[in-house]
């Protein structure tokens, strides 16, 4: 019975990645990437509008001085962006590539499939009605609206003699997705005091936000990144299709619906700390594929790595490309995410 079971077996994407050049090349670029996170993380505290130095950067983070403008600058807006932009970019990532293993759809990503779609309706919805502009309490009501439209997306993709297609659920999301669009727009435009509530956080972004906020967040953040992380091997097997992941002895319901709980926890909390930030989770798992191959051990490590640079990048991006005033950082990764799905959506091929 051991030999079947799914957290024994090795499949084909793992084999490779056994050979002790691979994990000595792969755990490298790794720790480079690491390396990458905190320069980009420097980069964010030092650009913007008035310029920081090295410096006074180091000083606001280990011996701040509250009468030092730089060092406020610092301490209140730029540290609480990078944290976010960080975790939220390292998260999102986390929860495309999974995705994209539990659907075997190459197009899989929270703003497509209507995760992210549904907790934005959550929460402008409790501004209108309830009146709540808190983003403590954002969070709650983040989870309950993502829950909802995963449910209804796989619901209506699955509905039909051939299930679950990729092609289905990309529709049933973005379907789903526009309907929830329409309803947030209407109420946003309903109401004087929601619009001024969730216009800003509607665009996605990591500015303005304090450091309590994402402390608020980061358990559901971190726990669920980290535990999609360990669950590798198991979507190694589920990549390999149904059949092959039940006869080497996988609950693959059990698989789906703890997947899907995570990726709900996690893209509610990103959505509630930095508002809807769409084509991270489809861009970043599709580039580190194309690097180190199938194995989704590495493709989950790397894309921690790897989203908290991109949406940390975008957002430095958003800052310095106009002369005056900043692109949201949600806008940046909308620009440079939908060229890259039209580019998968035409590719006849696509491995996950």
């Amino acid at each position: 019975m051991a030999a079947t079971s799914p957290t024994q077996a090795p499949v084909p994407s793992e084999v490779v990645s056994r050979r002790p050049a691979v994990v000595i090349g792969r755990s490298a670029g790794l720790l480079i990437g690491l390396a990458l996170v905190g320069f980009v993380a420097l980069l964010i505290l030092l650009f913007g509008a008035h310029q920081i130095n090295t410096g006074q950067a180091w000083n606001a983070i280990f011996d701040y001085d509250s009468s030092s403008y730089e060092e406020l600058v610092v301490r209140t807006l730029r540290m609480p962006r990078t944290v976010i932009a960080l975790g939220c970019g390292a998260a999102l990532a986390v929860t495309g590539a999974v995705m994209q293993a539990i659907t075997r759809n190459p197009l899989a990503d929270s703003s497509i499939l209507g995760v992210s779609g549904g907790a934005s309706f959550a929460i402008v919805t409790v501004i209108f009605y309830l009146g709540i502009t808190s983003p403590y309490q954002f969070v709650w009501f983040a989870f309950a609206g993502a829950l909802i439209a995963s449910v209804l997306v796989f619901a209506v993709g699955a509905s039909g003699r051939d299930g679950a297609t990729p092609i289905k659920l990309t529709l049933a999301g973005v379907d789903i997705s526009s309907l929830l669009a329409a309803w947030t727009s209407a109420l946003v435009l309903l109401d004087e005091q929601t619009m001024d509530v969730a216009r800003f956080w509607m665009a996605g972004s990591v500015a303005g936000r304090p450091l309590d906020v994402f402390w608020v967040v980061s358990p559901f953040l971190i726990i669920g990144t980290l535990a999609c992380v360990f669950l590798g091997h198991q979507l190694n097997v589920m990549s390999m299709g149904e059949e092959t992941a039940r006869s080497l002895g996988m609950n693959t319901a059990r698989t789906r619906i703890i997947c899907g709980v995570l990726v709900v926890l996690i893209t509610g909390a990103a959505t509630a700390a930095a508002g809807p930030i769409g084509f991270v989770g489809l861009a970043v798992p599709h580039m580190v594929r194309a690097v180190i191959g199938p194995d989704y051990r590495w493709i989950l490590a790397y894309s921690v790595v790897v989203g908290a640079i991109f949406l940390t990048a975008a957002d430095i991006l958003g800052r310095v490309v106009l002369e005056s005033g900043e692109l949201q950082v949600g806008i940046v990764t909308a620009l440079a995410g939908a060229p890259f799905f039209v580019f998968l959506a035409r590719k006849r091929t696509v491995a996950i």
